[in-house]
């Protein structure tokens, strides 16, 4: 990778629109020269249901739940995949270039800094086994792929997805942190087995300690050096005009 310096974006909280949007308008300005390399974590509100860009199947009833008082949101990924409950949990983005090999190596070059992170607070993760017969099932977490990250029980932990323009990629994935069973049980119709982390605290806690972990771990394995800048308002105005419509609700 020809940049030592990436931009980290501060955790952001927001929909799974506008967090979309993001990722996406990332990748087309690395694409076009006009971005470093970049680093982010973020969050979804109101909780939301994403789609992989060519999944064309999914219950009616999706678009009626609500959790907390507020409708769940459902929106499409640029990248591919099944469909992903986005609640208790954390997402990472990553938006590179000059990355060698298939997409499965790819994969797994962008995930080991998941695996360091990891490990240095303790989990131990494990690539996913699971064939073909994946596709047959809706839901991202209902089975391991090989560009999944499994925990020592066999729950699987991160589930990731990926789009490639060019030279650019997004890898962007989603950490079971601390979903909620029913509504994951509702969902999808499925026993949720929460995934045992190793250390204890409130939300907040987990989510700092996942994030400086996971970066010093992307420093090391990507040997880079991290630069941390928000988002400015110019950017967002820019999001804001690039963004296309990712709601299933409203296309």
């Amino acid at each position: 990778m020809a940049n030592s310096i990436w931009r980290l974006i501060p955790l952001l909280q927001a929909s799974g629109s506008v967090q979309m949007a993001i990722d996406e308008w990332l990748l087309e300005k690395h694409l076009a020269g006009k971005h470093p390399p970049t680093l982010r974590f973020y969050t979804w509100q109101p909780v939301a249901i994403s789609l992989g860009y060519h999944q064309r199947r999914w219950p009616d009833f999706w678009q009626q739940l609500s959790f907390g008082g507020m409708p769940v949101e459902l929106v499409r990924r640029p990248s591919g995949g099944r469909a992903v409950l986005h609640q208790g949990d954390l997402t990472y983005a990553v938006v590179a270039s000059g990355f060698v090999g298939n997409r499965i190596a790819v994969y797994q070059t962008i995930c080991e800094f998941l695996i360091q992170g990891w490990r240095a607070l303790g989990l131990e993760l494990h690539y996913g086994e699971a064939g073909r017969s994946y596709i047959r099932n809706p839901n991202c977490f209902g089975t391991a792929t090989g560009a999944d990250l499994v925990a020592p029980d066999g729950c699987k932990f991160i589930g990731s997805a990926q789009l490639r323009r060019g030279d650019a990629i997004l890898q962007h994935g989603s950490m079971r942190l601390r979903s909620d069973i029913g509504l994951f049980y509702e969902v999808f119709g499925e026993e949720l087995v929460p995934v045992q982390l190793p250390f204890l605290g409130g939300k907040n806690e987990v989510i700092e300690s996942a994030i400086e972990a996971l970066s010093a771990a992307a420093c090391g394995c990507f040997g880079i050096d991290l630069e941390v800048q928000p988002l400015s308002e110019e950017e967002w105005e820019n999001i804001g005009e690039f963004s296309r419509q990712t709601s299933i609700s409203e296309s």
